[in-house]
């Protein structure tokens, strides 16, 4: 099927680029540490965890982290930082674990790399399944509102590619799909996820959820 050559084609551009990507992207998103600074939990998961650096900090509020990549090179580079986190190569649309196990979720950065709308609503669908009742997770997507993209006005969001360029001048395009507000608040609307907060910080919509 054509999705599951997109997935494949997005996992292969992120095993290209792992040991760089995890080179240049040491610290962890500021929303997720402000998401952790009054939360813990049993069992935090990392839904696209890259090189650990979400996971490294779930893993100090939660007794057990699991994090789950489609890229195993990237999840070399997450072994290295988080050793003791139980890392899974696996798609986020259909997530390797047992459903209410999850006290919190981070999904940041990743749901915009699934080259379909039904598989980015079925990922959605996939969290609030591992989420445990009173679980919360933290979801954000790259957004039209960014500077980038000049299209703040926009009601649907749209597909493109943007570059990685390596250390030796090669470029490597990576898939997004840029989300629209509306759009982006639709497709929670669509899942099991109920919403807590939302708001657009940087070019970014993000989401505070809940299992419904």
């Amino acid at each position: 099927m054509a999705d599951d050559r997109d997935r494949r084609a997005v996992r292969t551009t992120y095993d290209a680029i792992a040991e760089h990507f995890a080179r240049t992207r040491a610290h962890p998103w500021p929303e997720a540490e402000a998401f952790c600074e009054d939360r813990s939990g049993d069992v935090a998961v990392d839904v696209g965890c890259g090189n650990g650096r979400n996971a490294e900090l779930l893993a100090g509020v939660a007794d057990r982290v699991v994090g789950v990549d489609a890229s195993g090179g990237l999840l070399a580079t997450a072994a290295d930082r988080v050793p003791a986190a139980a890392l899974l190569q696996g798609d986020a649309a259909r997530l390797p674990l047992a459903a209410d196990v999850a006290d919190l979720g981070v999904y940041v950065a990743t749901l915009h790399h699934l080259p379909e709308r039904r598989l980015r609503r079925r990922s959605l669908g996939e969290l609030a399944r591992v989420l445990a009742p009173g679980g919360e997770a933290l979801v954000s997507a790259w957004s039209t509102t960014h500077d980038r993209f000049d299209a703040d006005d926009a009601e649907i969001g749209f597909d493109t590619h943007v570059d990685w360029t390596l250390p030796d001048g090669e470029t490597v395009p990576r898939y997004y799909h840029i989300y629209a507000p509306a759009e982006f608040e639709a497709d929670l609307a669509a899942s099991d996820l109920s919403v807590a907060r939302s708001w657009r910080s940087s070019g970014n919509c993000y989401a505070v959820v809940v299992p419904s």
